[in-house]
């Protein structure tokens, strides 16, 4: 069935009066477009082709809320957020300005500055696309990363059929050495999914941002999100000005792939196409596997 009508089909069946359904790329886990309406402004709508779990898309509004709320980042309103469906209005493409990525840079260093959090998670889990996203407390970001972010993702389909003995054994020993591998920072608000078609723009230009799988974590693990899903040569000054918002040290750049990682095993957990993350998961690995 095309996605245009089963998104159709949804609004329709929840009572909305709609026009037309126009599609809209870029999202990978869900069907998505545009629905004019009768005598009112258009709206963004998003659904799974079958139904999915229960509480992912109110989780996801749980999430701009959050963002919104206590980080202080533009979001779209939550027009409708049931099992079935999520609408919401609708932003812009983002520009192509290095002044948007510089005012994306003080956004969001201004969020991980101001809601830091003595523990690490979130008061429930969320999900990642289609799959849970475990956020349960844990004082330690090192045991929460590796537990919850890595070691996690070892018990999917996907990832046992990609990832043969000595990577796994791999990606246990470079959990067993976190705490040497990334520096103790505190846990703050972060998006959790802000890889590059996340971003985009409120009608007056201001970067805001859409599909959070939000949790308290460090800050790095949304900028290793920007810095490795492709950002446009004008985000150049986006990681200059955050860096220097955020006074982080020289070996920031170092650290993106294992933080990323997380990302990758995701990717891996639930497309068939992964887009090189195995490879990229087998990269990261390399120097922690076993040497005869």
């Amino acid at each position: 069935m095309p996605s245009t009508t089963i998104l159709l089909d949804r609004l329709l069946a929840a009572g909305m009066e709609v026009v037309t359904v126009e599609p809209v790329t870029g999202g990978v886990a869900a069907v998505a477009g545009i629905a004019t309406r009768r005598d009112a402004p258009p709206v963004f709508v998003k659904a799974f082709a079958d139904t999915p779990a229960d509480g992912v898309f109110r989780t996801e509004a749980e999430g701009l809320a959050a963002l919104r709320d206590l980080g202080g980042v533009p979001t779209p309103e939550v027009l409708r957020a049931d099992r079935g469906l999520l609408v919401l209005s609708v932003l812009h493409p983002r520009p192509h300005s290095e002044v948007f990525w510089e005012r994306l840079a003080h956004l969001l260093a201004d969020m991980h500055l101001t809601t830091t959090h003595p523990r690490f998670g979130w008061h429930h889990d969320n999900w990642l696309g289609r799959r849970r996203q475990v956020n349960t407390w844990q004082d330690d970001g090192h045991t929460f990363f590796a537990e919850h972010r890595l070691l996690r993702w070892l018990g999917e389909p996907r990832v046992e059929a990609a990832l043969d003995a000595e990577d796994r054994a791999a990606l246990e020993r470079l959990c067993h050495r976190l705490p040497d591998l990334l520096p103790d920072r505190p846990a703050c608000l972060t998006h959790g999914d802000l890889w590059t078609q996340n971003i985009l723009a409120t009608a007056d230009g201001r970067p805001a941002l859409i599909d959070p799988a939000v949790s308290y974590l460090w800050a790095e693990v949304d900028l290793a999100h920007v810095w490795s899903t492709s950002p446009p040569p004008e985000a150049r000054r986006f990681f200059e000005v955050y860096a220097d918002r955020t006074a982080l040290d020289d070996g920031w750049r170092d650290r993106m792939p294992i933080v990323q990682l997380r990302q990758h095993l995701a990717v891996l957990a639930q497309f068939d196409d992964d887009w090189g993350a195995a490879d990229q998961i087998r990269a990261v690995l390399a120097p922690f596997r076993t040497r005869s």
